[in-house]
């Protein structure tokens, strides 16, 4: 009998544990609420930014690798981010080269302040980023109305409950925007935290060889696979974590070209004014 009712609570419990998926409705108002640039979540910060490019050959081995690293901070009008190039191949910079960085980065800021001073030119900021601002809020309307989205289950990500949806292209939609076009070409899933409303994760598959630069500087061929993956920082922001790529092209339309790039972002911290170029990189 104590056999019987090991084996009901094993079968029963985790039945009665599960609990019903969100509201679709209500769960994507808030998510749509919460989805913002990253240029947007990075500008209160600085951090670290590591850019692996490499070069791969038809059986998808790495034939040749080239790494950056910068220290990343926010930019002044017209520009998203600031990076400073720390180092190159695992190779720190001279001090000669990250001197002559800093100094033409403080002609450029002294430029702006005096830009500043003029009315034109800070009505031009402002419209700029307006037109920025509506764009950012028109393609995030294209999300859904370029794709059927359906909620999947639930899944753990670092400790995070994440709810996993599915992302499909709706036939016959027509995009308003060139950001939308681009979507209906690439099917998706997304992770999204289910206590903040945050994306989390996303990765997306093309479905169809895209062309970029009337199809003869590159193209993302169907089957090709992107990840972008967010972490909660200090309990107070989700902000990327890693982003990963491929991609083909042609060198001067002869040379056949596979690229895979890897960037990834670290030791964030709360920008101000005081804030040195004292970042540290990634350990390794």
């Amino acid at each position: 009998m104590r056999v019987v009712i090991v084996v009901f609570l094993l079968i029963a419990l985790p039945r009665a544990q599960e609990r019903p998926l969100p509201d679709y409705a209500t769960f994507a108002a808030q998510v749509r609420t919460h989805l913002a640039t990253d240029e947007e979540r990075q500008s209160g910060y600085t951090f670290v930014e590591r850019r692996v490019e490499q070069k791969v050959n038809g059986d998808g081995r790495v034939t040749s690798e080239s790494s950056k690293v910068f220290e990343v901070y926010p930019g002044l009008g017209g520009e998203d981010r600031y990076r400073r190039l720390i180092e190159e191949n695992g190779k720190r910079l001279a001090a000669a080269t990250l001197a002559k960085q800093d100094r033409e980065r403080q002609k450029t800021a002294e430029a702006y302040a005096r830009s500043l001073q003029r009315p034109a030119d800070r009505q031009k900021d402002e419209r700029a980023l307006e037109k920025a601002r509506r764009e950012y809020s028109d393609a995030v309307d294209d999300i859904f109305r370029v794709y059927e989205i359906v909620m999947i289950g639930r899944e753990p990500i670092e400790g995070h409950d994440t709810i996993l949806a599915t992302l499909t292209p709706k036939p016959g939609v027509t995009p308003r925007t060139d950001s939308g076009k681009i979507m209906q070409h690439f099917r998706a899933k997304a992770w999204i935290s289910e206590s903040d409303y945050e994306l989390v994760r996303v990765e997306i598959e093309a479905i169809d060889t895209l062309s970029f630069g009337l199809g003869l500087l590159a193209r993302v061929h169907k089957g090709t696979v992107a990840t972008y993956q967010r972490r909660k920082v200090n309990d107070e922001a989700w902000l990327p974590a890693q982003v990963t790529w491929t991609a083909s092209g042609r060198l001067f339309l002869l040379r056949r070209l596979r690229l895979r790039g890897i960037s990834e972002f670290s030791s964030y911290r709360k920008f101000t004014v005081e804030t040195t170029t004292t970042v540290a990189p990634p350990a390794r």
